[in-house]
């Protein structure tokens, strides 16, 4: 994958669209990636995205990527079940159903094609997104972060250049290495391993190698710098976000908190 500049005038389409996602234009995202998916009827991508950007909407409605949402492992463990929009779960779980049938379509053709690995990748950990951190439904997660690691290892299999496969294990990482001793154990029992720092490891070369999902992870790590207690990084991190997307007030705000707590 070639690395987007998010900055640039003649971005190619899907970067475009990724690039509005973080800057809270969803109605322009959606419609970039709907047109994208009207031209390329058998690419997976496009639905997976247009599911990325109704995860960010609700995300951004229900102030999830606050970081005061995930300050401590306390606060996280008893964070409250949000409410989202039935309207958009209902697309969101339409956009992923059409990805996977398109990457499945794909891969009975050539099961090494990377874009529909990737998809299955990206579209596994966007469910456990979805579960974690707005129906509070943690063991569907787990299960959708394990299917997306999966997917994910194949991928790299195939493309060790595709970088964004690696944020669904990243961010289950670190996740499951915050979680109490007992849970962390009995996760573990399940297959899924938990470790904060090879977490923030993988969400930074997201960050440093990534495609679409640079951005993200970038958010993603200065959240975890934020709970590391490390805020010289988090307003680093912050500083670029907020110049590179101007139009999302999250990044400033975030800034003013971290400034506050000074």
């Amino acid at each position: 994958m070639a690395h987007p500049s998010f900055g640039g005038a003649a971005l190619p389409p899907l970067d475009h669209g990724f690039q509005l996602l973080y800057n809270l234009d969803f109605a322009a995202a959606h419609a970039i990636f709907a047109d994208w998916e009207r031209n390329h009827p058998d690419d997976p991508i496009a639905p997976t995205a247009d599911a990325a950007g109704l995860l960010f909407s609700q995300f951004e409605r229900l102030g999830v990527l606050e970081s005061q949402f995930f300050v401590n492992d306390r606060e996280f463990e008893n964070r409250p079940r949000l409410s989202p929009d039935p309207a958009a779960r209902e697309r969101f779980s339409l956009a992923l159903d059409r990805a996977e049938r398109l990457a499945g379509a794909r891969l009975a053709k050539n099961p090494q094609d990377r874009d529909a690995l990737f998809a299955l990748a990206l579209s596994n950990g966007l469910e456990a997104d979805y579960a974690a951190l707005i129906e509070k439904r943690n063991l569907a997660s787990l299960r959708y972060t394990k299917q997306s690691t999966i997917w994910a290892e194949k991928t790299l299999a195939v493309d060790p250049g595709c970088y964004d496969a690696h944020i669904a294990s990243g961010i289950s990482k670190y996740l499951i290495g915050s979680m109490a001793l007992p849970v962390r154990w009995l996760v573990h029992l399940g297959g899924i391993s938990g470790d904060r720092q090879q977490g923030i490891q993988e969400l930074t070369l997201v960050s440093e190698r990534g495609h679409y999902l640079r951005p993200f992870a970038d958010i993603l790590l200065a959240i975890a710098y934020v709970r590391e207690h490390d805020k010289p990084r988090a307003r680093q991190l912050l500083g670029g976000l907020r110049d590179q997307f101007p139009a999302n007030p999250l990044f400033a705000r975030e800034i003013a908190t971290l400034d506050a707590g000074r």
